[in-house]
């Protein structure tokens, strides 16, 4: 189904451009403005490919089983926390791209089902990406509107943070987690096929971490990181190399979203989006973004907006960010997680992917926005 989306997005971006809708100035403007991440996203999948065949993530996926101790609800802990901390402190599409992989090798060694584990990273990709500027496009967004250091920033959502983690994790406990039996086996020890190549793969993908909580632009570090992976495999298997590492199917399905949101907005549809509701506010953003994505949402959603009203603009981000969790394109992290289950050959079901992730957006937005002025 999803490929039939990716398909028809971008044939009714090219129809905008070709019919006027989408003026050609307006068109040259969208791709430019998708350009670095469109370069993001290539060089992120394959440095995140070929790391899963350099069995960085087995290697990883492992000692997070040996923490659980073989403990069902240890190792439910263990994955919640390190996705949680991952998404605030490194951002969530690092959280999608590299920890998806993770959990889901960690899945086929353990013997254990892998849609918990993957449900377990989309939504804490999106739901735990309020409590720092860095965490969040639309965050450093906001701040930069507010005026709003990360200390001060935390201030204020640390609470509805606090919240949604707790919605999140027993939303994950009852409809994914709790289903599977109390214990699981202990994956033995990984055998790595080329030190040379884990070793110099693990090294670009702890630089590319570090570079995004540095403050490096993705791009910049995600392209540095693909070359060091794409050299070392060509000099010591290039057979692995081929153009099927490249996301064809993200790169047309963004292409052609960003078309048609751009056709969207020279035509004036998302103008005059006003409001000062909290409520009202995060509905609408969370609403808008599982439609057109959480990034464009925000943008529309904060021209309306009356300046200098600081707790607007947080409930907006808590719309935009923990409640485009329903559509499979509602964030950048959610559409980088559906390419890695593809890659792994995990089925998710969208049917219940919709309507367990309405139920978790409804009751993270309501009660978010509820504390946000407490």
């Amino acid at each position: 189904m999803l490929d039939w989306v990716r398909g028809g997005l971008l044939l009714a971006g090219l129809g905008c451009l070709a019919t006027g809708v989408l003026p050609w100035e307006a068109g040259e403007g969208s791709l430019r403005r998708i350009a670095p991440l469109l370069v993001f996203l290539c060089a992120v999948i394959v440095l995140a490919e070929l790391a899963k065949e350099a069995r960085v993530f087995d290697v990883v996926a492992a000692a997070l089983a040996r923490a659980g101790k073989g403990r069902y609800p240890a190792l439910f802990a263990v994955c919640f926390a390190f996705a949680a901390v991952s998404t605030i402190f490194l951002n969530l599409d690092t959280t999608a791209v590299l920890l998806t992989p993770v959990l889901l090798a960690m899945a086929a060694r353990a013997g254990i089902p892998g849609l918990p584990l993957a449900m377990t990273t989309v939504w804490l990709a999106n739901t735990a990406s309020l409590l720092l500027p860095v965490s969040n496009l639309t965050n450093l967004l906001a701040a930069d509107r507010l005026d709003l250091p990360p200390l001060e920033f935390a201030a204020r959502m640390w609470l509805p943070q606090l919240v949604i983690l707790a919605f999140t994790a027993a939303f994950l406990w009852i409809f994914y987690w709790r289903r599977h039996p109390e214990t699981y086996t202990l994956p033995e020890k990984v055998e790595i096929g080329d030190p040379v190549v884990f070793r110099v793969l693990s090294a670009a993908c702890l630089a590319f971490a570090l570079a995004v909580l540095a403050g490096v632009p993705i791009e910049v570090a995600a392209v540095v990181a693909a070359v060091v992976a794409v050299g070392v495999f060509g000099w010591r298997d290039r057979a692995r190399l081929s153009f099927a590492l490249i996301p064809w199917g993200l790169l047309v399905f963004v292409t052609g979203l960003f078309l048609v949101v751009g056709a969207l907005e020279a035509q004036g549809v998302l103008d005059g989006l006003e409001g000062g509701d909290p409520f009202v506010v995060a509905a609408v953003g969370g609403g808008l973004g599982n439609v057109v994505n959480n990034l464009p949402a925000y943008v529309a959603v904060e021209q309306g907006l009356p300046p200098g009203d600081t707790s607007v603009i947080l409930a907006l981000l808590i719309g935009t960010n923990a409640g485009t969790i329903v559509t499979p394109w509602g964030s950048l992290a959610t559409l980088l997680w559906f390419e890695q289950c593809r890659r792994f050959g995990l089925r998710v079901p969208v049917g219940r992917f919709v309507a367990t992730g309405f139920g978790l957006a409804v009751c993270c937005v309501g009660f978010g926005v509820l504390v946000l002025g407490r």
